[in-house]
């Protein structure tokens, strides 16, 4: 008789400038693990639409937003983002070389490859936090997805996002009346605190339902118009 074989069967090793990333296959899922830490895999997807939808309905009805995704994962915020036509530039922010080669040409190319045909799509290879403190580009809509959380990074620079400092920064990405989006896994007061402390209004979280356990949460918002 025939049993399935439950094992992940690694795809991609790579060591990056962050450490290892791994890409593998688990029976049909797609998993993407950093230095041994579960990242993402492609089993849902639904609270990476709902970072971008929900970033998207706190816009005011402006035409041809243009929007700055934090992560390029699976996939799953990308793809969702070049699904609306609502939506004007979409960059993606990428540090791992590995990721997006995967997406260009390796395995998570299905997810992902109409998103990566759109004109509006723009890939950047750089480092989220430098480009949030030094990119001369505004965007509308800011929908960040680098890390478990602002209380779980993923790794240790990705800390200085959360800080004073890192929401300043965002807020000086944002055009007027534009949204900061950030998914965690879990809701975080102290965040939603340093949200307020940094000038952000309208600051409030919306939930993802999962089948058990605490849900994912958007946290989000609004720089003042």
């Amino acid at each position: 008789m025939h049993t399935h074989t439950t094992a992940p069967v690694v795809l991609d090793r790579r060591e990056g400038p962050y450490g290892e990333v791994v890409l593998r296959r688990h029976g049909e899922l797609l998993q993407i693990i950093a230095n041994g830490c579960f990242l993402m895999d492609t089993s849902d997807g639904r609270s990476e639409r709902l970072l971008v939808d929900a970033a998207r309905d706190a816009l005011d009805d402006r035409p041809r937003p243009a929007v700055l995704i934090g992560g390029l994962g699976v996939g799953f915020s990308l793809a969702h983002a070049a699904a609306d036509p609502r939506w004007g530039r979409i960059a993606v922010v990428e540090r791992e070389r590995a990721i997006i080669d995967w997406h260009r040409e390796g395995p998570l190319a299905e997810l992902s490859e109409t998103a990566l045909a759109d004109p509006r799509t723009q890939i950047l290879h750089t480092d989220l936090v430098t480009y949030i403190s030094e990119a001369p580009e505004t965007y509308d809509a800011l929908c960040l997805d680098i890390d478990n959380g602002p209380d779980w990074t993923v790794t240790e620079g990705n800390n200085s996002l959360y800080s004073p400092a890192g929401l300043a920064a965002c807020k000086a990405r944002l055009t007027p009346g534009g949204v900061l989006a950030v998914w965690s896994a879990k809701p975080s007061s102290a965040f939603d605190d340093a949200l307020r402390n940094a000038g952000f209004q309208r600051v409030r979280t919306e939930e993802i339902p999962v089948a058990r356990g605490v849900p994912d949460v958007v946290h989000l918002g609004v720089r003042a118009a």
